[in-house]
């Protein structure tokens, strides 16, 4: 049988994530790399797609070729630009749909002369569509890596069932954000639909319950590269150890484009928003001063830094301190998970999963899951539900059974570090 090939349409296609997925799978097919920092390289499962065989395309409000959008952003130098500037100067977006309204600090040129949200959506359908015939891929995914909007309030009642969004559709609603629309053409399109960024998207009820009418996997939210996946290692160690959290206060520099969205404070909010709410659940009780701070700071680049001081409590009541400093990149961190979300939701699709898939909230800070049941984010336990999913096992089961398996998996990871 022959390998599959999977299409990925990224909106934000001229991003440092996107352009650095792109790049790193162009030196993949030229061997000109290995697979380093891909987390499923040594884990060949039927049905998930060859790196080589991954096509790119998608939106951005930018229209650079991506070799021109490599060098602005600076994730990769000149020697490994060479190595793929033919096929990436070949690249250009698609015009997206942006809204000033929901991204103030991030503007560029919009989709020209689609003056209501129907007409929108029926862009971004003819653009998936164009994609898959002239790519002659098996399949296409849809993954969000755009700048974070705005909040949004998801309790609204047009976001609270598919009909009530698709009269809100007709209406123009100035509460749908560029985000549902990219969300709401795949879902119908039959496309899975990943979601990297903090934008309120495909976890309203109403595209939910559309995707699960539909069959069509989505999953999301918030990717979880560096701080964030920092804390959900140590805290479910610290709390197996009964050292009490008295307080965690975590700040960040950055200065790519991501960076600058983040400087408008209606986008900032939606970002702590799914930073914030990882370390009480882990932990089981209110840790009340648990800070978190992002800075856009431009000398920084994409070379993010990520400072947290965690102030403790132990045995007779002594007070200890722990302090992590985490230079690292953001997009070389970011890029590999975009690559195997896209491959998982391709892989679930294949299965027949349609709606939230929970298992791959290993990805994510804010998994996305069904009839609003509290995520685990814990990494040893979402690692293990992932894997078991991958195998074709489920990772689900009653509450009583996850706590088992989640202690037995924080045992595990305990005796990993003695």
């Amino acid at each position: 049988m022959p390998a599959r090939r999977l299409g990925v349409a990224i909106v934000g296609l001229g991003g440092a994530v996107a352009t650095t997925v792109a790049a790193g799978l162009e030196m993949i097919r030229r061997g000109a790399v290995d697979l380093s920092g891909l987390p499923l390289a040594d884990a060949p499962h039927a049905g998930l797609a060859p790196y080589q065989n991954i096509s790119l395309a998608g939106w951005d409000l930018y229209p650079d070729d991506l070799a021109s959008a490599v060098r602005q952003h600076g994730v990769l130098g000149p020697a490994e630009l060479d190595l793929v500037r033919t096929e990436l100067e070949a690249v250009r977006p698609w015009p997206a749909v942006g809204n000033v309204k929901f991204c103030r600090n991030v503007a560029g040129r919009e989709g020209a002369n689609l003056t209501s949200m129907r007409d929108q959506v029926a862009s971004l359908k003819d653009d998936l569509n164009r994609f898959k015939a002239d790519s002659g891929v098996d399949s296409l995914v849809v993954v969000h890596l755009a700048s974070t909007e705005r909040l949004v309030d998801t309790t609204l009642p047009q976001f609270a069932t598919p009909e009530a969004f698709e009269m809100a559709l007709d209406a123009d609603d100035p509460e749908i954000g560029p985000a549902m629309l990219y969300a709401y053409a795949a879902i119908t399109g039959g496309i899975p639909y990943g979601n990297f960024t903090p934008s309120v998207s495909a976890d309203i009820p109403a595209l939910k319950e559309l995707a699960r009418r539909h069959g069509v996997p989505i999953a999301g939210k918030d990717g979880k590269t560096g701080q964030t996946l920092v804390k959900t290692v140590i805290a479910p160690a610290l709390r197996g150890r009964s050292l009490k959290v008295d307080g965690w206060y975590s700040t960040n520099i950055l200065g790519n484009r991501d960076g600058l969205a983040l400087d408008d404070p209606n986008s900032l909010a939606s970002k702590l928003d799914t930073k914030g709410s990882v370390l009480d659940s882990i932990l089981g009780y209110k840790v009340e001063n648990h800070k978190v701070f992002i800075h856009y700071y431009p000398p920084r680049g994409d070379d993010k830094e990520a400072w947290d001081n965690i102030d403790l409590t132990g045995f007779l009541g002594h007070r200890m301190q722990m302090k992590i400093n985490f230079l690292c990149k953001d997009s070389i961190l970011a890029a590999p998970l975009v690559i195997e979300i896209a491959r998982c939701l391709d892989l679930a699709k294949q299965r027949g999963q349609g709606g939230v898939l929970e298992e791959l909230g290993v990805f994510f800070k804010a998994p996305l899951m069904v009839n609003g049941a509290e995520p685990e984010h814990a990494w040893p336990e979402q690692e293990r539900r992932f894997r078991a999913w991958l195998d074709g096992e489920g990772g689900r089961g009653t509450p009583g059974e996850r706590s088992e398996q989640s202690l037995k998996a924080a045992a595990a990871s305990l005796a990993d570090v003695r």
